[in-house]
């Protein structure tokens, strides 16, 4: 009972705490804009871009630092630190100072009959999205900002114009990323980690066989996080061309590997190749992946807050429909600090769920699913396909799960001790075998069960499946919800 009582004031307090940076907020526009034509309804939409903000952070950065925090690189209290701090940064720094009001060309603008009307879908659209989110958030499912904030555009749009304001073949190319995301994310993450299994692990000398490779991996990690932050995290201070982009890439490879391996040689001298002494060297990497990745994703997704924001400022401001909007930097502020607040306020439960409740993650694997995250959107873009950061990392963490069974049950059928991550499966074995002294029958069945047994949360995987493909559908019908309701009020 005391418990309860205590993780109810806990739960009270963060909302309070919520609640006090969304009437600083009104606040401070109020103070600031109180005098302006529409006052009222520009405090309004800066508590709902502030909302939106903390939805974002409560959801969407879980991706970044789950899986360090589950292999335990990252103690909870570390991680959201270092993504409060890289996540507004990157939205300050490189968020740029113009953003589209459009998310993805959804809806074609000049079909608005006037700004009035293109201002209410927007603000339609970013309540419509903030929902959704916490709707998700509450129950533990990691889903795309960006598809929320599109379904929130398309369904305001369609209640403002008609179902002809909707860019249909975008649409189809975003119902495309439901699959094409998680699909690559898994395939990258689990290639590489069977790479490390069976170049390292499963080799008679770990330690040299980890001085050998190690470096290069390393290398890679952080070529790909360079090109991945010139082609995401700072495309609107500097946008290079793809062979500069490419260039610089080869260049971090380089100039990593001779550095690292030194460190390797240092690192390993004493160690005797457990798979724990292994699975360290690749604890820095991923502390800086995990930087890395907040950089990016708040120079990219804080527009899924502040892009609806601005579009109403500049709506208001000019009495004008505005594609593209200049961003006030009291906007770009809520946006940043929305999305820090609600990270350390209610970002934990998503973390955990990606770190730890999918399936269990040591600094390896979630080392794959860092990597995989950045290499997945590099491929992506080579292709043009059209991919969720979201649905990325989540796919390599599955990706990464679903290589542990099949190696596991490929293991017992073949009975090869090389094919087994001991700390994992020695205790079982053990028992197996005391038992088979005891009880053949009874080791037979524990023998049967081990190899069928499942490393990888179903439960997880039908609730995360379901609210990808559910997330622009909800937003939808949301944002057009809201909009007649807006319009209901204004009239």
């Amino acid at each position: 009972m005391d418990a309860g009582l205590g993780e109810t004031a806990s739960i009270s307090a963060k909302l309070g705490l919520a609640l006090v940076f969304l009437l600083a907020c009104s606040a401070f526009v109020a103070f600031h804009m109180g005098g302006l034509p529409q006052s009222g309804f520009l405090i309004a939409a800066a508590v709902i871009g502030g909302y939106m903000a903390l939805n974002i952070g409560a959801n969407d950065v879980a991706n970044n630092v789950g899986p360090a925090v589950g292999s335990k690189a990252l103690t909870m209290v570390g991680a959201l630190l270092i993504a409060a701090i890289f996540e507004a940064a990157g939205a300050i720094i490189a968020g740029g100072d113009v953003v589209g009001t459009i998310k993805n060309g959804i809806i074609d603008p000049t079909q608005m009959p006037d700004a009035q009307t293109f201002v209410w879908a927007m603000m339609a659209a970013l309540l419509a999205a903030a929902l959704w989110l916490n709707l998700a958030t509450w129950f533990g499912a990691p889903v795309s900002t960006t598809h929320s904030i599109v379904g929130g555009v398309m369904g305001a749009g369609m209640a403002a114009v008609g179902i002809g304001a909707v860019n249909w073949p975008t649409m189809g190319t975003i119902a495309a990323s439901w699959v094409i995301s998680p699909v690559l994310g898994g395939l990258i993450a689990a290639g590489f980690l069977a790479f490390i299994k069976f170049r390292i692990l499963y080799t008679e000398d770990r330690v040299t066989a980890a001085r050998k490779w190690v470096p290069i991996l390393v290398g890679v990690m952080v070529s790909a996080f360079t090109m991945y932050l010139m082609m995401k995290g700072v495309k609107k201070i500097w946008k290079a061309e793809t062979p500069v982009v490419i260039a610089i890439g080869v260049a971090a490879f380089f100039l990593t590997v001779i550095p690292v391996r030194k460190a390797v040689f240092r690192a390993s001298a004493s160690m005797t190749g457990r798979r724990k002494e292994i699975a360290s060297l690749f604890r820095i990497p991923l502390v800086v992946s995990a930087a890395l990745l907040s950089f990016a994703h708040g120079s990219n997704d804080v527009a899924n807050a502040i892009g609806p924001l601005a579009a109403i400022v500049s709506g208001v401001d000019s009495g004008q429909i505005v594609t593209s909007a200049p961003i006030p930097i009291w906007v770009m502020v809520i946006g940043a600090l929305g999305i820090s607040a609600g990270l350390i306020l209610f970002g934990p439960k998503l973390i955990k769920t990606v770190g730890s409740k999918i399936t269990k993650l040591d600094p390896i694997r979630a080392y794959t699913v860092a990597l995989s995250a950045a290499l997945t959107v590099i491929v992506a873009s080579a292709l043009g396909l059209p991919v969720s950061s979201t649905h990325i990392a989540v796919g390599a963490v599955f990706g990464v799960g679903f290589l542990r069974e099949s190696l596991s049950h490929r293991r017992r059928k073949v009975a090869s001790p090389m094919l087994v991550d001991r700390p994992e499966n020695e205790q079982g074995d053990e028992h197996i075998e005391a038992l088979r002294q005891i009880d053949p029958s009874e080791a037979e069945k524990a023998e049967k069960k081990m190899r069928k047994r499942l490393l990888v949360r179903r439960r997880y995987a039908v609730t995360i499946a379901t609210a990808w493909v559910v997330t622009v559908p909800a937003g939808a019908f949301l944002g057009a919800l809201l909009f007649f309701t807006i319009r209901g009020i204004m009239l």
